[in-house]
């Protein structure tokens, strides 16, 4: 195994999944808050984790032991926790009080674009974590998954309001998506020894 190469190339990943993150999440985060749409921000918040997961991954690269590997997985879980609670506590209160989100063209291209880019970069970190038998590396590949997964489901609820008028369906994407953070941030903090990445595979 050529580990410094493989590092290399882990190292140009986690950027670009910072890059494109960064990007990401600007732009959801406005748009969202623009057209008053819960499930846009809190997807937004999503991609600000996963820069913190990524900068967290980085971080672990740079000086590889058992106790770094476990504290790096721990800090991931740690921040889906935080955005969980937020986006749980915004979804309820907008189905509490009926909040009725506008269109948001801007929002559904990011959302697309979101889908190809995260599911690409999740594969790759995927496939390298596995070579570099880099569980923190697998880990951020899965939640690189994730956030391509809520991408294409925010997309969904947004079209689906837009053509529909289900105003409630925003609301209840937040509140999956809280729920699926609450998931891999419980993992990541219970299980910091386990490669998180190759569960189901």
């Amino acid at each position: 195994m050529d580990y410094p190469r493989l590092r290399r190339r882990a190292f140009q990943l986690e950027w670009a999944t910072v890059a494109w993150n960064a990007l990401e999440g600007t732009v959801a985060i406005i748009a969202g808050l623009v057209a008053g749409s819960v499930a846009l921000v809190a997807f937004g918040l999503d991609s600000s984790v996963e820069v913190f997961a990524s900068l967290v991954v980085i971080w672990e690269l740079q000086g590889v032991d058992r106790g770094r590997e476990q504290r790096a997985l721990r800090l991931i879980g740690v921040g889906y926790l935080v955005v969980a609670a937020y986006v749980a506590w915004d979804a309820a209160s907008a189905l509490l009080a009926g909040n009725r989100p506008g269109g948001s063209p801007v929002g559904l291209t990011l959302l697309a674009a979101a889908v190809v880019v995260m599911f690409g970069l999740g594969f790759a970190k995927l496939r390298l974590g596995r070579e570099m038998d880099s569980p923190t590396v697998q880990a951020d590949g899965r939640f690189s998954l994730v956030d391509g997964s809520l991408a294409g489901a925010v997309f969904v609820g947004l079209a689906v309001t837009a053509i529909f008028g289900w105003w409630w369906a925003d609301g209840v994407l937040g509140l999956l998506i809280a729920a699926l953070a609450t998931r891999e941030g419980i993992e990541a903090w219970r299980h910091p020894d386990e490669p998180l990445a190759t569960e189901g595979q």
